[in-house]
């Protein structure tokens, strides 16, 4: 299994705004912070914000918090939310799917387990269990040069 980099992006920059609760973060601080693409934090931006992740509020003072307490954030649901799709292989898309075997395969109702344990684990964690103890976010933090 790997996740696409829009997910990738949308836990750091959630890590980002749970580290820095007291006040906006803008698109363009964390882009630097983590030396990513703006235009793609843009992207990932407004699907945390639609997903309910973060609040974003545009304008001179405006920027990105947290949507909600930072251990009511499952990264599981963050996940789901993120990725397109969970079709590891082709037979898991209907419409694309060519294989031949795909009528008596029996591969089908491992991957499918696999998947559903897969984000069972990750529904156990929450943003703040990724932020850890306070010295783990003193060390975030300071490799974020935010210190």
């Amino acid at each position: 299994m790997h996740l696409t980099l829009h997910t990738d992006y949308a836990l750091r920059m959630l890590m980002y705004l749970a580290l820095n609760p007291a006040r906006r973060c803008t698109i363009e601080e964390i882009a630097e912070q983590y030396d990513v693409s703006r235009h793609h934090l843009m992207k990932v931006a407004l699907t945390l914000a639609q997903a309910g992740f973060v609040d974003s509020l545009r304008g001179r003072n405006g920027g990105l918090q947290l949507g909600r307490d930072a251990a009511a954030i499952s990264i599981g649901a963050v996940v789901r939310a993120t990725e397109d799709n969970f079709n590891l292989v082709e037979c898991f898309d209907g419409a694309a799917n060519t294989c031949c075997l795909a009528p008596a395969c029996q591969l089908r109702q491992p991957f499918t387990e696999a998947v559903k344990a897969f984000l069972a684990v990750l529904d156990r964690y929450s943003l703040a269990d990724m932020l850890g103890s306070p010295a783990t976010m003193r060390s975030l933090r300071r490799l974020l040069g935010a210190a």
